[in-house]
């Protein structure tokens, strides 16, 4: 059997080391802030803080193998994988839909069988739906802007992962929806083509926004009672998170955004220091949705910028990834990834400074683990897959240089 040592392991190990750097900053991050903010949560299912601290330990080693085995793989290998993902999360999503594990009204996790463990198929669509974006753009360069031969290709993909992942999570459907059409855009699609785009998707945004405001009483601060029609589930869902997000300054706005306001004022500029939360007692999900909150009150504003500017480098590297790729596919494939990651890194981070509704969307690389932390691993590793063969091509001496053909 081959032996891996130390060494060995670190000679191979290549791609852009500021990238490598930034995953291990915000492990080492969340390692701390889901240790401090599990308290309460470990308390309601008599566990300790220290099963969880544990358990997110091993996350972090299985997110850090997956980062390290994806990244050896030639990146052209993922425009082959990238078709049988994309096919195979379609009807992953259906069945999601209407089998799968029900949580706060949204069916948007399956259970593994044997393992008896559940994922969130909205993760693996997204990943699949980038890739497969990634693989069409390289393909139709020379047609990009025909309506037909260019666009429709495009854009149906995306509307069909959206349109599957919106009834159980609206908000993830509307960050890959937009975070595609900026891929779309540097990719040359005609921006006449993607404004369409942008009309047709605005209607049911404004229509949510209308009943909001039509069923919310200023003058008494609460909302009213909404028709039949309107409550159903999902539905009623996001117009009260609509309605807690234009009124937060209202006296009985969201519960949740009242006590991140509070997490983050306590803070202030230095924070309470580490483990020294008070708002993890009384917020929802201080582990995953409202985690930025946790480290804003425990490492104040100095902590809350720094974790900004490290997913905004971490943008930078990839868009340097990106402009050195020699091909179309690993470009738009770096960018692709990099976009939807830090993306959904500043909508949490909105979320939690109450510039954006209320979300289920976590912090990537720090919220507590689960599938979310290790489809974003894998996603870093194919990241780090092009940057390692752009360096195997520039003729860096750890490895023998490996053919780089660009499938498409």
């Amino acid at each position: 059997m081959k032996q891996y040592s130390l060494g060995s392991i670190t000679s191979r190990t290549l791609g852009d080391k500021v990238v490598w750097a930034i995953v291990v900053l915000l492990t080492m991050m969340s390692l701390l802030v889901v240790y401090s903010s599990t308290g309460t949560l470990a308390y309601k299912l008599s566990k300790s803080t220290e099963s969880y601290l544990f358990k997110q330990f091993a996350f972090i080693a299985v997110g850090v193998v997956i980062i390290y085995f994806a990244h050896l793989v030639n990146y052209s290998i993922y425009s082959k994988v990238a078709q049988i993902l994309f096919i195979a999360s379609i009807p992953l999503l259906i069945y999601t839909l209407f089998f799968g594990t029900n949580l706060n009204e949204a069916n948007r996790w399956i259970r593994l069988p044997i393992i008896n463990l559940t994922f969130q198929t909205s993760d693996l669509a997204k990943l699949a739906l980038f890739m497969y974006l990634s693989r069409q753009l390289s393909k139709r360069q020379e047609v990009i802007k025909d309506f037909k031969k260019g666009f429709l290709p495009l854009i149906i993909p995306v509307f069909v992962i959206c349109g599957l992942i919106a009834p159980a999570n609206l908000s993830t459907a509307l960050l890959t929806g937009a975070t595609s059409l900026i891929l779309l855009f540097i990719g040359r699609v005609s921006l006449k083509h993607i404004g369409l785009v942008i009309l047709i998707a605005a209607i049911p945004v404004s229509f949510l926004i209308g009943f909001a405001k039509m069923y919310y009483n200023e003058a008494e601060g609460h909302a009213d009672p909404m028709p039949s029609m309107l409550r159903k589930g999902r539905v009623e869902t996001w117009i009260k998170r609509v309605q807690s997000f234009m009124y937060a300054d209202k006296e009985e706005s969201s519960y949740q955004v009242q006590q991140a306001k509070i997490a983050i004022a306590k803070g202030g500029w230095a924070g309470l220091g580490p483990g020294n939360s008070e708002a993890r007692n009384f917020l929802p999900h201080p582990y995953s949705d409202f985690i930025y909150s946790i480290i804003i009150e425990e490492y104040g504003f100095v902590g809350g910028v720094a974790v900004l500017l490290i997913y905004l480098l971490f943008l930078y590297r990839c868009i340097r990834i990106m402009k050195k790729c020699p091909y179309a596919f690993g470009a738009f494939l770096s960018l692709g990834l990099s976009f939807t990651l830090v993306i959904q890194g500043m909508a949490n981070m909105a979320v939690n400074v109450n510039l954006f509704p209320v979300t289920g969307v976590t912090l990537p690389l720090i919220s507590m683990g689960g599938s979310s932390f290790l489809f974003t691993c894998l996603a870093i590793g194919i990241i780090l897959s092009v940057a390692r063969n752009i360096e195997l091509r520039e003729g860096k001496p750890v490895l023998q240089k490996q053919p780089d053909s660009e499938v498409v």
